[in-house]
């Protein structure tokens, strides 16, 4: 069992930068690998960043690629996400992910997520 909270979402104009934050608690076993994922109305969820907690690697999906950055805060237990140059095809309901274990990258299963954080940019 992990628990996850975000923060950090909120609407910003496209141009613009968001920090986003998860925080992880009550778990038995400190989560591994750490992601954001993000699903648009009326689309799938999709990867954003993740991050491994045991060699720092992270994984970016091309759209944020370049221009957004993944990281992690060992003794908190928290990992942020910072998005530059927003888009506003960004927007969306973000998420964070937890695994216990790893391989990490996107396109791994993450078995704990959070209730998300609303993201919005406008044109």
């Amino acid at each position: 069992q992990v628990q996850l909270e975000e923060s950090g979402g909120g609407s910003v104009q496209a141009g613009g930068s968001l920090t986003l934050s998860c925080s992880a608690s009550n778990y038995t076993y400190r989560p591994f690998c750490m992601g954001w994922f993000r699903q648009a109305p009326g689309k799938g969820r999709e990867g954003v960043a993740s991050i491994s907690r045991g060699n720092g690697v992270t994984d970016y999906a091309d759209s944020v690629k370049g221009r957004s950055s993944i990281s992690m805060d060992k003794p908190k237990n928290t990992v942020s996400l910072q998005v530059d140059s927003l888009k506003p095809e960004d927007s969306g309901i973000y998420y964070c992910a937890a695994q216990i274990i790893g391989p990490c990258g996107l396109d791994r299963i993450y078995s704990y997520w959070g209730q998300g954080t609303q993201v919005t940019v406008s044109s």
